[in-house]
């Protein structure tokens, strides 16, 4: 039985009057049109999208994990080819990558969680035709230093961005960098949907209608198929309500930063924190990760306080059954990081007493 949590990790019910109705509203006007699979709100959410992220191209799909495996299927990765990326993720960063057929090649990542640019020069090979790197927990990887590697060895790069949709990056938004950029749009994340959905972003045409072919099982116009594809499109109620959302999100964002801000300076002295921005990289705080001593310990104490926390990742993707064979002698980072990583609840619902809370019991713990 789930235990009843006094402060629990994600509170996904929606319990608020005015979005319940507005959500509603939405479906209603489905219902209305009929058209539910690629509907006038794809449009207007791939329209709303492309502008946010200042980027002249999105194509929404259903999944992140499908905008990523479409992105570089569509820039021709196969089998063969190594695909350079990070060894803190989800699974589904190098699921994508396998999927193509290539071989996904694991970096060590910095005291930011994020891809170690040193690591991306000494893993790269002839063999390798993309960069993959992830904006983790919505923190801004090093976006000029990666471009100038891409460009250097004239390797593409897709940015996975499943956690980082509202993050900026020198002031810019997130998905404006890279080839393609790849969001996630889960309800887990800070722009959520209400089942899976998520999106490419890109500037390059020939990316993007390539992309709208694979989506729709590789045809042209409904009935001509071209290449073999697959049922990857955003659906028209998914595209409705992050439509909807998008209207918050930027509200929704700057009380996450007041949460995380205070739990900064509640927690300073008896954890490690990876700083989460800088004046111009600024993250959409999908998550509030601690570094701590006694990891499992300190999860339980909370656990038995009535805080259930998460850890996010607690497996490299390199020592998954499936990539095992990788070599990770050149993880030293992270494969010391992964072992003190924990996430605290931070989100719109968390309120600064619940903050204060926590902060207090983890005090307790580290007497």
């Amino acid at each position: 039985m789930k235990k009843n949590f006094k402060v629990p990790f994600m509170d996904l019910r929606i319990t608020d009057s005015i979005e319940r109705e507005a959500l509603i509203n939405s479906f209603g006007r489905l219902m209305d049109h009929g058209q539910y699979i690629m509907g006038k709100e794809v449009d207007d959410f791939e329209k709303n999208i492309a502008k946010y992220c200042n980027r002249k191209y999105c194509i929404g799909v259903s999944s992140g994990t499908d905008a990523i495996y479409i992105a570089l299927k569509c820039l021709g990765i196969g089998p063969g080819d190594e695909v350079v990326t990070t060894s803190l993720s989800w699974i589904a960063t190098a699921n994508a990558i396998s999927m193509t057929g290539a071989k996904p090649v694991f970096c060590d990542i910095g005291n930011d969680l994020n891809i170690s640019v040193k690591s991306i020069e000494c893993m790269i090979s002839n063999k390798t035709k993309a960069i993959l790197p992830v904006h983790y927990t919505g923190r801004a990887c090093n976006v000029n230093s990666i471009d100038k590697i891409s460009k250097r060895h004239g390797i593409p790069v897709i940015y996975d961005a499943a956690q980082a949709f509202g993050s900026t990056y020198n002031s810019d938004p997130i998905g404006k960098f890279g080839d393609a950029t790849c969001f996630s749009m889960n309800p887990m994340k800070t722009l959520a949907g209400l089942g899976e959905a998520g999106c490419v972003v890109t500037d390059d045409r020939s990316l993007y209608e390539s992309i709208k072919i694979l989506r729709y099982n590789g045809t042209i116009n409904k009935e001509i198929c071209v290449v073999p594809g697959l049922n990857g499109r955003i659906d028209s109620l998914q595209a409705a309500i992050l439509l909807d959302r998008m209207k918050n999100l930027s509200g929704k964002i700057k009380k996450i930063k007041s949460i995380c801000s205070h739990y900064d300076k509640a927690l300073k002295d008896v954890v490690k924190i990876p700083k989460f921005d800088t004046k111009h990289n600024i993250s959409c705080y999908y998550s509030y990760t601690i570094q701590a001593e006694s990891r499992e310990d300190l999860s339980s104490y909370l656990f038995d306080k009535g805080i259930e926390t998460k850890v996010q990742h607690p497996i490299l993707m390199p020592d998954q059954d499936p990539y095992i064979y990788n070599k990770k002698d050149n993880l030293v980072n992270a494969n010391r990081i992964v072992n003190s990583i924990l996430c605290l609840p931070a989100n719109e619902k968390v309120n600064h007493d619940v903050v204060e809370y926590i902060s207090t019991v983890i005090h307790e713990f580290y007497k």
